[in-house]
């Protein structure tokens, strides 16, 4: 669908109530497939590939990237399918942009889950060292290419849990998005240029679960931070998973997620 001049990809499977699933930086809607097989026959899943990922365009203004861009974008998806206000799912970048829009439009949200996601970074020297490091990323993808870059992410520690296989999958599917978009994505879009929202954590009104994997210490560390800052929050570690929970125990992962949706339908 065309929406303020960016063709978007979306995806909608399933019936009754509806769950929108945001992906990660150089993910897509094919990221979700294996946990949308145990979520679909309980309720809608929507999945919207962002802009610069997967299917949707990857315009050439810089500022069709931003989050609050992004926000509004999603607000106008919603409003063209006929949404009631929705379980909002996010993962990683996704699940950033998910509190965003938890807290720009609480009126969209019946409730958030976000998955090995942060509220962005508190100190502005952190930020700035991050923003230069994704400025220096994104050269790299300008430089040398998809299939180098491929290589470099699929490689990061952050990943070391997957399983060769499901580490080759998610390579080849990343290897399908725009290098111009996923560049633009990392300057507008990134940790180091999206300002805090620790500070608002206290202001978000709906339900939130939080998940992480067992084995990603960082975002499990953060997971039980903003349990205790987030009112109507509680924390969930996953067994046997790192940082990409849902493609890592996908089976696990929807028995979660259906869980918390069924107490708030």
């Amino acid at each position: 669908m065309q929406i303020n001049g960016v063709e978007y990809h979306v995806e909608s499977t399933g019936s009754g109530t509806p769950l929108v699933l945001l992906h990660g930086f150089t993910g897509s809607s094919e990221n979700w497939r294996s946990a949308r097989a145990a979520l679909n026959p309980h309720v809608r899943t929507i999945t919207v590939d962002l802009p610069g990922h997967g299917r949707t365009g990857s315009p050439d203004d810089p500022q069709r990237y931003t989050m609050d861009s992004a926000a509004a974008d999603l607000a106008a998806i919603f409003a063209r399918l006929g949404l009631p206000p929705v379980h909002l799912l996010g993962y990683s970048m996704g699940g950033r942009l998910a509190l965003y829009i938890a807290l720009k439009h609480p009126s969209l949200v019946s409730s958030l889950i976000l998955e090995s996601a942060s509220p962005g970074l508190t100190d502005a020297a952190e930020r700035a060292a991050r923003a230069e490091s994704d400025e220096r990323l994104a050269r790299q993808i300008e430089a040398e290419g998809m299939a180098a870059f491929a290589d470099y992410w699929t490689a990061l520690p952050l990943f070391a849990s997957q399983s060769d296989d499901l580490r080759q999958h998610l390579r080849d599917q990343r290897l399908n998005n725009n290098p111009r978009g996923l560049t633009n994505s990392l300057r507008q879009m990134g940790t180091g240029v999206q300002p805090s929202l620790w500070e608002h954590l206290g202001r978000v009104t709906c339900p939130t679960l939080l998940i992480a994997g067992q084995h990603d210490a960082r975002f499990s560390g953060i997971a039980r931070q903003m349990e205790r800052l987030i009112p109507d929050s509680r924390a969930v570690i996953v067994p046997d998973a790192g940082h990409t929970v849902h493609a890592e125990q996908p089976a696990a992962y929807a028995q979660t997620v259906l869980k918390f949706i069924d107490g708030y339908k």
